[in-house]
């Protein structure tokens, strides 16, 4: 009799996990939405963010809330209450762009941030007229250093964020628009929005140890 009471405990406990999948777009036009922040509610630090195409996919609990999060965006959640796909419409927000900061797990605003989170605004880097992204952030930026490899103009320019892990690749990951990318030094200094520097908690929960810089470029409709 425990035999069998033990084994339908655990029959019941794996049903209540499930994986959800789902596709988040904008409900203007209907188009994918990439690096959208999709996090578990009840679990600090779950999450993951959604592909090129709009889709994610995570293991959930059956009765969790997923949380979808963008620059720009009105958050959204939702109840999973069991569902294998869940899809989300996201509207774009009434609060402006420059009071928002792109964090590991979503968007904050300034005045609520008490982690390690720092921030360069784009008329920031505009006054610094540097040749390269990377330039702006030297001295700007507590925690971060810019290390050239060589004494040749031109050539790549190594990022360190202070405070971060250190264990194997040393190198931060870089975020454009919400997308992971192998660097940033194809990038136009005049097109940034705004560089947010992470290596809080909860940034490293989903992006890693070795810190994240997460960069918006400006776009023109």
């Amino acid at each position: 009799m425990l035999l069998s009471l033990f084994v339908m405990g655990s029959l019941i406990l794996q049903a209540q996990t499930l994986t959800v999948k789902g596709r988040v777009t904008s409900k203007s036009d209907g188009s994918p939405l990439p690096g959208v922040t999709v996090k578990v509610k009840e679990v600090p630090g779950k999450g993951t963010v959604t592909d090129v195409n709009g889709e994610y996919s995570l293991s959930v609990d059956a009765k969790h809330t997923l949380e979808f999060s963008f620059v720009g965006m009105t958050p959204v959640s939702v109840k999973v209450e069991g569902k294998s796909v869940i899809n989300v419409e996201m509207e774009e927000a009434v609060t402006k762009l420059d009071e928002l900061v792109v964090v590991g797990y979503g968007v904050r605003k300034k005045s609520l941030l008490t982690t390690a989170i720092s921030q360069v605004s784009g008329e920031e880097i505009a006054k610094a007229q540097p040749l390269r992204v990377e330039q702006a952030l030297q001295g700007r930026t507590p925690g971060v250093q810019i290390i050239p490899n060589s004494g040749q103009p031109g050539d790549k320019l190594t990022v360190r964020i202070r405070g971060a892990g250190t264990t194997g690749d040393a190198d931060p990951l870089f975020i454009v628009d919400g997308m992971p990318v192998g660097g940033i030094d194809y990038l136009n200094p005049n097109d940034i929005e705004s560089v947010e520097i992470m290596k809080d908690a909860a940034s490293t929960a989903i992006y890693g140890a070795s810190g994240c810089l997460h960069q918006s470029r400006q776009h023109v409709d």
